[in-house]
């Protein structure tokens, strides 16, 4: 058996949470957790401490929050720790090589893509978005460059056709979360084998932003599933109709239906779904959401709201054409 590494944790949403809860329940000794300081959440915006840090105080674990890790001082309170290795998982602060070196073993990452193919900050999004067939987990050592370490161990995991962002972001988080723990125990005996990145089929997975979720009706059915998937549950597809905004939560492109209808009119509506023409085939929207509203099957919402009803309406414009 593996000799049990002590460990310091960095990362600070959900996704974190699982692989220090994997983490935990490890032979290996989780001696401190990093995270980012509390933020305003909800209507009240009142200080909430993130998911990583929620777990760590409930298993009496010291938290460190600093702003940054560049400074000096919070350098020495890590070195002083004197951990073997950081486990790193979507922390939000840049590691400084002074942090990097501090744990006997360094730093490992546990990044959802199977590397080189999206590094940076939303690569599960960015693999839907492009349609990928598979993406997957990569533990990697972590150095100076962004997502640009040697890989320690890859994880397989296909992309289903249905798979929003958030049901991929489950299932690559118990994966990360079992990976992490296999490479642990590999260090721990001596037998990592580091490979490195072929750079050139390296691509980056830029944030997110609400300026894209604005749908292109020009574009292709499938191309727009891909962005309804990609952005649930955040920032959410939407697109203008009649004045207002119409949020997109689920959508499926219709499987060999063509129109002549111009893109964005809508063909039909039943109790399968609200049915849009679209640059290229036609995308049935099965989930949407008015201002004001709550999300709900998208055919629901048709029967109720009479301006969506309009002759000749076309999504993506403020009036009916």
């Amino acid at each position: 058996m593996s000799k049990p590494l002590k460990v310091i944790f960095a990362g600070t949403p959900d996704f974190a949470a699982e692989a220090l809860r994997a983490l935990l329940q490890s032979q290996h000794q989780v001696i401190a957790v990093y995270t980012q300081p509390d933020r305003p959440a909800g209507r009240g915006r009142k200080l909430t401490p993130s998911p990583v840090k929620q777990l760590a105080l409930e298993h009496g674990i010291d938290v460190y929050q600093p702003v940054s890790l560049k400074d000096a001082e919070a350098q020495q309170q890590l070195v002083a720790i004197d951990a073997d290795v950081m486990v790193v998982v979507a922390y939000g602060l840049l590691l400084p090589v002074p942090v990097l070196q501090a744990p006997r073993l360094g730093c490992i990452n546990i990044h959802a893509s199977l590397l080189p193919r999206w590094r940076g900050a939303a690569p599960i999004q960015r693999a839907i978005l492009a349609g990928d067939a598979e993406t997957g987990v990569t533990i990697m050592q972590m150095d100076e460059g962004l997502d640009t370490g040697d890989m320690l161990l890859k994880r397989v995991c296909p992309i289903n056709r249905d798979d929003t962002a958030q049901v991929l972001h489950d299932r690559l988080a118990d994966i990360g979360a079992a990976a992490a723990i296999e490479v642990l125990d590999q260090l721990s005996d001596g037998l990592a084998q580091p490979e490195p990145q072929d750079d050139g089929l390296a691509n980056y997975a830029a944030k997110l932003s609400k300026a894209e979720a604005l749908i292109d009706w020009q574009r292709s059915a499938i191309e727009i599933e891909r962005l309804v998937h990609g952005f649930n549950p955040w920032p959410v597809a939407q697109t203008e109709f009649a004045d207002q905004m119409l949020r997109i939560w689920l959508a499926t492109a219709v499987d060999g239906a063509t129109t002549d209808q111009p893109p964005g009119s809508i063909i039909k509506a039943d109790k399968a779904g609200i049915d849009v023409a679209s640059g290229a085939g036609v995308l049935r929207i099965q989930m949407a959401q008015l201002p004001g509203g709550k999300a709900m099957a998208a055919a629901d919402l048709f029967n109720s709201r009479k301006e969506l009803k309009q002759p000749g309406l076309r999504l993506g414009s403020v009036a009916a054409i």
